[in-house]
C-alpha cells in the first residue's frame, strides 16, 4: 500500500487548520512536518508546540522530519508533543543506533534519512534498527525544488537490498519534488511513503490527493 504524506511546509501557515482538515478529508495517510534549525539547513521552521496544535486538529499520524544539527536534543521534545514518526539525518546523527533505539523506546516509529549524495551503505548499517528509510529526492531545506532523477535507481537498489537481507518490513519514504506526474515512478522504484508539498497544496488539496492516488494505482 502506498501512503500519501502532505508536507505542511508548503501549506498556507495562516490557514493550516483548514489545510490539515482538507488533507484528512482528501484521504491523506499522515502529515509530514519538517523541522529546520537554521544550521543543518538555512531556514528555520516550527517547534514542538506546532505538533501539539496539529494533534488537536487532526487524528492523522504526524511524521516529524528533523533537519537539525543535534537531533538527539530534539527527539524527546517532539515525542512528548505528539509526533508519531520521527526521522533523523545520517549526516547529523553520529550515534545512529542509539538515537533510533531512543525513538522506539519513546513509542514512536523511527526513520533514518539520507541526503541525495549520502551513500546508501549508511542505511544498510541501521536497517535492523529503523522502521523506515527516508531518501531525499532533493537537497533538503527548501520546498518547491525539482525532483532529482538519480533517486529512482538509488531507491530500487535500496529496496532490493532490504528485501534480500530480510528487511522487507522496512519501508522507504521519498521526500522532494514528488508531483502527480512522477509519483508512480517513485512508487514503482520501491517507495511506499510519498511526501509531497506543492504537489498537493498547489490548487485543490482533495483533488490533488485523489489524482496522486489514481496515478500510483495503489
Amino acid at each position: 500500500m502506498i501512503q500519501l504524506a502532505p508536507s505542511l511546509l508548503s501549506s498556507d501557515l495562516l490557514n493550516m487548520g483548514d489545510a490539515i482538515r482538507a488533507c484528512e478529508q482528501g484521504g491523506a495517510d499522515l502529515l509530514h512536518y519538517d523541522v529546520m534549525d537554521g544550521h543543518f539547513v538555512p531556514p528555520i521552521t516550527y517547534g514542538p508546540d506546532f505538533v501539539r496544535a496539529i494533534k488537536r486538529t487532526s487524528t492523522l499520524p504526524v511524521d516529524v522530519h528533523l533537519m537539525v544539527t543535534n537531533p538527539d536534543h530534539q527527539v524527546e521534545q517532539f515525542a512528548v508533543a505528539g509526533a508519531d514518526w520521527i526521522s533523523v539525518h545520517a549526516e547529523a546523527t553520529p550515534h545512529a543506533h542509539r538515537t533510533l533505539h531512543r525513538i522506539k523506546a519513546l513509542g514512536k516509529r523511527a526513520g533514518f534519512v539520507l541526503n541525495p549524495a549520502t551513500p546508501l551503505e549508511y542505511a544498510f548499517e541501521v536497517a535492523g534498527d529503523a522502521d523506515f528509510i527516508l531518501l531525499m529526492s532533493v537537497n533538503p531545506g527548501y520546498g518547491g525544488q525539482s525532483f532529482i532523477e538519480s533517486f529512482l535507481p538509488r531507491c530500487e537498489r535500496l529496496r532490493t537490498w532490504l528485501d534480500t537481507r530480510g528487511f522487507s518490513d522496512v519501508e522507504i519514504e521519498v521526500d522532494g519534488g514528488i508531483k502527480i506526474d512522477n509519483a508512480r515512478r517513485a512508487a514503482d522504484a520501491g517507495a511506499s511513503i510519498l511526501v509531497s508539498g506543492s504537489g498537493i497544496f498547489s490548487g485543490s488539496i482533495g483533488d490533488n490527493l485523489a489524482a496522486m492516488r489514481t496515478a500510483v494505482g495503489r
